[in-house]
């Protein structure tokens, strides 16, 4: 199977940093990166990453990113946006790769909460939709944009003067029915054949920006049966998913449904649900089966850091003890930055007042063979006496070892806390 290039846009939402998640280690995939904004999160974690695309509702959108396409040999667009998605679908036959995603009709009406609500009215639970005229016997009342994503725009209005201003700011808003109970998310494989190969429902415990920041897989057929309902009355290839919300009796009720990734997808993908690389798999025409494990996992999820720095050094000067061996135990980013490293051709020197057999200790923790070179000191030793190369950092968790290098030679030093900014994420 030949190597394919890939274009997650925009590639910094959650929905395309999971995309990337999903697919960083695959040999099968060049990952492209693309945004319409300069500061996103996507810059940070694409190698092949370009930004200031025009935004979807530009004229200029389909041919700028049509020459990114043609530019980087893209053979696949993985759309990471609800509006991106419904635009390159309307735009299908003239895009330049093939977009992996649902049909255009499917796309539309996922769109629209209203066509939703409307397709699925007779088939399932969906919320009931109010008038102003009826407000008064029913508040509270959830209030939402027709077209939305999250919860941007979302309100909960408690009095008719509230839904009344609500309204004023935005007439697109549909009043529904407020659904109290717990919420869930199901996420859904259906191959090229239109068979629903996979249903995982995961409760959505803590929410963010509308974000599960906070989920855990249930277990209940009757997410499987409305799955498969849905699946039976759209047409969908490839990852989606719907959500759900329990009403005032408990009943499931459907809120939403989405032929894309999910942000949160990655709750099954630890399981063994790549639902990414099974969506570009079944893009190709290609057979996928499925498996996954069975242990108990909840996964939470909060904002990580990501930096770009402009050091340029060729040595790593690094303590051992508390440093890259505190507890008993081997700290396994400073490793990770080690072996980074090593693939950068820097070479990296151990220096240490190890008290013990420094080379036993070493062979102990597997650390033997990391070092271009060892110098192991005495106590009155000072170490900038014994760095010589001056293209270089040094890293120790002592402070006191870190000002004497830096006074002495005025080079770069880290604290292992702040090693993640060396990280190439």
């Amino acid at each position: 199977m030949n190597q394919v290039n890939v274009l997650v846009f925009p590639c910094g939402s959650e929905i395309g940093l999971e995309i990337y998640n999903s697919l960083k280690y695959s040999i099968h995939v060049s990952l492209y990166g693309a945004s319409s904004v300069v500061s996103n999160h996507g810059k940070y974690v694409y190698d092949n990453y370009t930004d200031g695309l025009p935004y979807v509702d530009s004229p200029e959108f389909l041919d700028r990113i049509n020459a990114l396409i043609d530019g980087n040999k893209i053979d696949y667009v993985f759309p990471a946006h609800d509006s991106v998605l419904l635009k390159l679908s309307n735009e299908r036959q003239g895009l330049h790769a093939h977009l992996i995603t649902s049909p255009q009709e499917t796309c539309a009406i996922c769109r629209s909460k209203k066509a939703t609500y409307e397709k699925f009215n007779a088939l399932l639970p969906v919320p009931t939709v109010y008038t102003m005229d009826a407000i008064d016997s029913i508040l509270p009342v959830f209030m939402k944009p027709d077209v939305g994503q999250g919860s941007k725009g979302t309100h909960l209005a408690v009095s008719r003067g509230e839904a009344e201003f609500y309204l004023a700011k935005d007439p697109t808003l549909l009043m529904l029915e407020y659904l109290p109970g717990k919420e869930y998310t199901v996420d859904c494989f259906s191959d090229r054949n239109g068979t629903l190969r996979f249903a995982g429902a995961r409760e959505r415990i803590r929410i963010s920006n509308g974000i599960s920041v906070d989920t855990k897989p249930i277990v209940n057929d009757t997410f499987k049966r409305l799955a498969t309902i849905i699946n039976d009355n759209l047409c969908f290839r490839g990852a989606w998913f719907f959500q759900v919300k329990e009403n005032w009796a408990g009943d499931l009720t459907l809120l939403e449904v989405a032929p894309r990734i999910a942000g949160s997808m990655g709750l099954y993908r630890s399981l063994g649900v790549n639902f990414a690389l099974l969506s570009l798999f079944d893009a190709q025409g290609l057979d996928v089966d499925i498996m996954i494990n069975s242990y108990g996992i909840e996964m939470d999820r909060a904002l990580a850091n990501r930096y770009h720095t402009d050091l340029k050094f060729e040595h790593v000067y690094i303590d051992l003890d508390d440093c890259i061996i505190k507890g008993g135990r081997v700290n396994p980013l400073i490793v990770a930055f080690l072996y980074q490293c090593i693939a950068d051709s820097i070479k990296i020197h151990l220096i240490t007042r190890h008290n013990g057999e420094l080379k036993a200790t070493l062979v102990q923790y597997r650390l033997d063979a990391l070092f271009d070179t060892i110098t192991h000191l005495n106590r009155e030793d000072l170490k900038s006496s014994y760095l010589k190369e001056r293209n270089a950092i040094f890293i120790d968790d002592s402070f006191s070892e870190r000002r004497e290098i830096n006074k002495a030679l005025g080079i770069p030093v880290f604290a292992p806390d702040a090693l993640e900014c060396l990280m190439k994420w």
